[in-house]
């Protein structure tokens, strides 16, 4: 999903530490560090588990995903975006607002339970913040849907937010689902930027 980018935001990005340290690293994105911070601080990835990654394109947090799942493991990712093939990684070209996407997500996972979802996903940005907001969450909800169908009991969720009108309420929905709900924000995260993530633990039976 795309964004609003100027001048100015691409002198920072050639700049970044991050940027840099994800070409040096072979990173798909910077925002490979962002899953793999979280990752470390709540241990989220083990070798053998199913995940689902949403808004995977270019594929950043799949690469994260798929060397801590390892070969015994399996992660399969969606994003309206091409994404190159990446190794233990299967890839589901759609997008995630409509069924068919879903369907063919689900065809991909063939019945296996998940133990764990990420999203990254963010709309294509207005700039209007309230319009934006409200793309953002409308994604967010759906990831949760699709979370809560597919997740086994004690399986996680981790989601992409931004601060701001209907944050608290999110987050309430979650913790009506989940055993505890904390909200990160990963040293590889923008300072400046309003993301936040909120990472829901142990889906309640």
């Amino acid at each position: 999903m795309g964004r609003v980018r100027g001048k100015n935001w691409m002198q920072e990005h050639v700049a970044d530490a991050y940027v840099k340290r994800a070409r040096n690293e072979g990173m798909r994105s910077r925002s490979a560090y962002k899953l793999e911070q979280i990752t470390e601080r709540d241990r989220l990835l083990r070798p053998g588990m199913t995940v689902v990654d949403l808004g995977a394109a270019p594929g950043g947090w799949s690469q994260i995903a798929a060397r801590r799942v390892g070969p015994s493991g399996r992660v399969v990712a969606l994003d309206v975006l091409d994404m190159e093939s990446l190794p233990g990684v299967t890839f589901v070209s759609g997008d995630f607002r409509e069924k068919a996407a879903v369907e063919a997500l689900e065809r991909a996972l063939d019945g296996r339970p998940v133990d764990l979802v990420i999203s990254d996903m963010a709309p294509n940005l207005s700039g209007i913040a309230s319009v934006d907001q409200a793309r953002l969450f409308e994604l967010a909800e759906l990831a949760l849907d699709f979370a809560l169908k597919h997740l086994k009991p004690q399986g996680n969720f981790l989601v992409k937010l931004f601060h701001g009108s209907g944050f608290d309420d999110f987050a309430r929905r979650m913790r009506r689902h989940f055993r505890e709900v904390l909200a990160r924000k990963p040293e590889a995260s923008r300072s400046r930027s309003s993301e936040v993530y909120l990472l829901g633990r142990g889906r309640k039976p």
